[in-house]
């Protein structure tokens, strides 16, 4: 293999060219090797391959490739289509790079897609590139890897050194020693956080509330870590006592936001330390549940020890300047560590839109004195509710014994006043009494296809006015299954497609399901599509199709009452349509959580989307510009006018009384013909969570209720025309709350023993 020993050097030696080497011409495809997807998926049909160094972080490079366009095809795509102009892959020996030629011989470089299934592969074929070009971009890659392996420079390497790189078939590795030189700095880097700082974020999240943390920085004194910062600011470190309720000052302190180049590309840390030393670290992520507040210039988060044990910090910062550096640095680095992908590739616009999403202006105020007026009137109407709930018999005593199972989807009624619940291959039926309960009705046992196959559907949806229930099986993605609800069996399967999947569905219009429509909705990871189960033979409509090139990961859909569509991502990012068949009017981009449920209003204009900790509400009203008075679904919004995305989350001290974790469930706005919104609900845990849909759109972000139970909550939604009833399942019980029984977050209501009402709890006999 020939090294280009004088060429190398004269680029590999410059830290000021940021290209090492580059293919100018060429085509990316996605390669599927796996028996039911296989084949070539093109990418890219005209674009270039570079090795890039990455900024600041020694011995790190990039293989990027970029699209390349002709002149004017970038401004036709700028009105609708959805660009996807570069992709970026850290060099290292997980990409398992190789070389190979294509059926006519044009050479070409081969690599894992790490963020897609296992048999897909990139393939980057440099159609006329001469030979000695193709050996200097493979031995560059090679140098690469080995520079990020041993944090070690590649000069002087023989061509044997790099043979360990040459990626080999499993089979040709077994038996195979590597010969390689291991540099001396390597083995002390290794780690992804030295041990002194786990050992100071022990010390540090069971030190007392009211006391100093003194232990912990003797712990993390012997060997902070010196790490790349992206901010050093002076702040106050505080800790939730749980017992006191408030904040408790710990420890004046240095708060840094640093990468942790051991850990990988975007592995980013919270540090704070004194003179003493290192008094904590935590892993930048979005189960932080972080919140910012620039009225009290101050971050909270919480943090999960080793022991198990849930914690609220709070930094709070001296100077609006330095809190707006802190900020930045922490939400880059977020960011970056959620999408994998450089901050500062990111378009101006789509950074801003992640930047307002970020401050919240809600006091830092101790819990238990939120005390105004208006709550007081609801404690009162909390008392009364409780009261009422008493005096209704306790049917959990007769109730016959559970089987076996936990409950796992909910689904509520449109027009039959009943609500559905799944166990393993049985469907509950449960009526809703009109006394704020539900009772138990009958079950739909042995749930099979129509040959005869029991399985456990992935999820339910209820069709034709309540008549049918459309099932996903998870067995049988291609295909959907028609259950007679009337009749309790399976009568019918829709294969949808023999290539393109049903990842999820949605019905053709708000409240479709009131209706006869027979159509509905469904997405794959990369394409929207309309289902009708009347056509002969396989039921998508070809007309109302649209497929896209990229791999979106398409997680879940809605529709609005007009029948548009939000389609959100496990990406994080989510498209407005007008429509099937066409681009999206408005794609936004994405914070970096994965998005797991969607709702939206019935006039398209708010959605809720749903991640792991937090809910991301978005007001779809362009507010500028010439389609101003518009929604989102049927124009784009200016590049500098983007919608300003609010997060709605627990508050971080209300979380340290929940064993410090967020898992939230598909939130869902409460609906109705005729009726408009006025409450979202969710739940997380063993907690049903509502927000006050009015109050959120005034600012009060922070306004919601919860109400606890000894048992997960599986699922919840409100009543089909109801604002108030909530239907929920447990992992056992399923039941009917008011609203008004839910309580304003308090250590009472929230903290182990919190209490809830029996009376309206069925133990399900199904």
């Amino acid at each position: 293999m020939n090294i280009f020993r004088s060429l190398i050097g004269k680029v590999w030696h410059d830290p000021n060219a940021a290209e090492v080497v580059k293919i100018s011409e060429g085509q990316l495809y996605l390669v599927r090797s796996g028996a039911v997807r296989g084949g070539r998926e093109c990418i890219y049909n005209d674009a270039m391959a570079t090795i890039r160094r990455v900024p600041s972080v020694e011995h790190h490079f990039q293989l990027v490739i970029t699209r390349v366009y002709e002149d004017g095809d970038q401004e036709l795509l700028e009105d609708e289509e959805e660009t996807d102009e570069e992709r970026v892959f850290l060099i290292s020996e997980e990409l398992e790079f190789r070389t190979s030629t294509t059926a006519d011989g044009e050479p070409t470089f081969v690599w894992r897609d790490l963020h897609g299934d296992i048999d897909e592969l990139y393939e980057f074929v440099a159609a006329g590139t001469n030979e000695p070009t193709r050996a200097f971009f493979e031995t560059c890659m090679y140098r690469a890897m080995y520079e990020r392996k041993y944090r070690a420079s590649a000069d002087n390497l023989s061509d044997a050194e790099l043979q360990e790189f040459i990626w080999r078939p499993p089979a040709e590795k077994r038996g195979k020693g590597k010969a390689t030189r291991k540099a001396s700095a390597s083995n002390s880097q290794e780690a992804s956080v030295p041990t002194s700082q786990e050992a100071a974020v022990a010390t540090a999240s069971t030190t007392s509330p009211a006391g100093s943390p003194a232990k912990a920085k003797a712990a993390a004194k012997s060997s902070e870590p010196e790490l790349p910062t992206l901010a050093s600011e002076p702040a106050e470190l505080h800790l939730w006592d749980k017992d006191r309720g408030m904040f408790v000052k710990q420890a004046d302190v240095t708060a840094r936001v640093a990468h942790n180049p051991a850990g990988g590309q975007y592995d980013y840390w919270l540090l704070a330390s004194t003179d003493e030393g290192q008094v904590l670290a935590h892993r930048i992520s979005s189960d932080m549940n972080q919140k910012m507040s620039s009225r009290v210039l101050s971050v909270t988060w919480n943090n999960v020890d080793d022991r198990g044990v849930g914690n609220s910090w709070c930094l709070r910062f001296l100077t609006e300047e330095t809190f707006n550096k802190f900020q930045l640095a922490f939400t880059r680095a977020l960011w970056e560590a959620m999408n994998q992908w450089p901050w500062d590739k990111a378009k101006p616009d789509e950074q801003n839109y992640v930047l307002s999403s970020t401050v919240e202006d809600v006091e830092m105020k101790d819990v238990e004195d939120e005390d105004d007026e208006e709550d007081a009137v609801e404690e009162e109407l909390d008392k009364s509710e409780d009261e009422e709930e008493d005096e209704y018999p306790d049917e959990d005593e007769e109730a016959p014994a559970m089987p076996k199972g936990r409950n796992k989807q909910l689904t509520v009624g449109y027009k039959g006043d009943r609500s559905y619940v799944v166990r393993d291959d049985k469907i509950g039926v449960f009526s809703h009494t009109g006394q704020g309960q539900v009772k138990y009705y009958a079950s739909i046992s042995n749930v099979a296809t129509p040959k005869g196959k029991v399985f456990s559907p992935k999820h339910v949806m209820l069709h034709d006015q309540d008549t049918k229930m459309v099932l996903m099986n998870p067995a049988e993605p291609h295909a959907l299954y028609n259950l007679d609800i009337e009749r309790g069996k399976v009568v019918e399967e829709w294969k949808v497609h023999d290539d393109i999947t049903v990842d999820a569905i949605a019905p053709d219009n708000k409240f479709a399901q009131m209706t006869p429509e027979q159509t509905l909705i469904g997405i794959s990871h990369n394409a929207l599509f309309r289902i009708d189960p009347r056509v002969s033979g396989t039921k998508m409509v070809d007309s109302q199709f649209k497929q896209y090139v990229s791999r979106n990961k398409f997680s879940s859909v809605a529709t609005t009452e007009a029948g548009k569509l939000a389609v959100a991502s496990e990406k994080g990012d989510i498209r407005l349509f007008d429509s099937i068949g066409k681009n999206a009017k408005t794609a936004l981009p994405p914070l970096g959580d994965p998005i797991i449920g969607v709702d939206v209003t019935a006039d398209g204009r708010w959605i809720v989307a749903t991640t792991k900790t937090y809910l991301l509400l978005i007001d779809t009203l362009i507010g500028e510009g010439r389609y101003t008075g518009q929604l989102g679904f049927d124009r784009s919004f200016p590049a500098n006018a983007k919608p300003i995305p609010r997060r709605l989350q627990l508050r971080a001290e209300h979380v340290a009384y929940m064993d410090g974790t967020v898992s939230f469930t598909p939130a869902r706005f409460n609906m109705g013909e005729g009726k408009e919104e006025n409450a979202i609900v969710t739940s997380t845990g063993q907690y049903v969570v509502a927000w006050d849909f009015a109050k959120v759109k005034k600012g009060h972000l922070d306004k919601y209720e919860i109400k606890k139970y000894d048992q997960f909550v599986v699922q919840d939604n409100f009543k089909f025309g109801d604002d108030k009833e909530i239907i929920v399942a447990l992992q056992n019980d399923v039941l009917a709350i008011n609203k008004k029984s839910l309580r304003r977050p308090t250590r009472a209501s929230l903290a182990p023993g919190g209490g809830r009402s029996r009376s309206s709890i069925v133990n399900t006999p199904y």
